[in-house]
């Protein structure tokens, strides 16, 4: 990471167990249970292992590129990490850094989630940051939402 990371973090309690919980963030074949799609989420593909290990490797296309991600960190039922550099389209706009970590701690009622994004921009992105870190926290805000619906409801 860079002095140019830009860092958003979210966090959400969570009526339920940790184990709960992180099964359904590590589940990514089951992402389309809980995660519908989006301009930014169209689903996870190409899934190398099933189940979800350190080294996993995934793809998430999306209407702005595609990130190729794999888990790199996973301590269960406590925290997992996500390394998903994101191709942009057009290639011109080259490469988001994304690194996506879930902690999560035990709470009153359940377990409390944080969720730590960390986005290195290119070059041509730089000029863009005012129009693309709204959209990723948007979409990070909604993400969170829905798990925490999923895994309470």
């Amino acid at each position: 990471m860079s002095a140019q990371t830009i860092t958003l973090v979210l966090e959400t309690d969570i009526r339920g167990s940790a184990e709960a919980v992180f099964d359904t963030i590590v589940d990514l074949r089951g992402y389309g249970r809980w995660l519908g799609s989006s301009t930014a989420y169209a689903g996870t593909t190409e899934i190398s292992s099933d189940p979800v290990t350190a080294g996993t490797t995934y793809v998430e296309p999306s209407s702005s590129g595609v990130r190729r991600g794999t888990v790199t960190e996973l301590e269960r039922p406590a925290r997992v990490t996500f390394h998903q550099p994101m191709s942009m389209s057009p290639g011109f706009l080259g490469v988001i850094d994304i690194h996506v970590t879930y902690t999560l701690t035990p709470a009153a009622e359940g377990v409390h989630v944080r969720r730590v994004v960390s986005l290195d921009l290119g070059w041509p992105l730089r000029l863009l940051r005012p129009v693309v870190v709204p959209r990723f926290r948007s979409e990070n805000e909604r993400t969170m939402q829905a798990l925490k619906a999923f895994v309470e409801g």
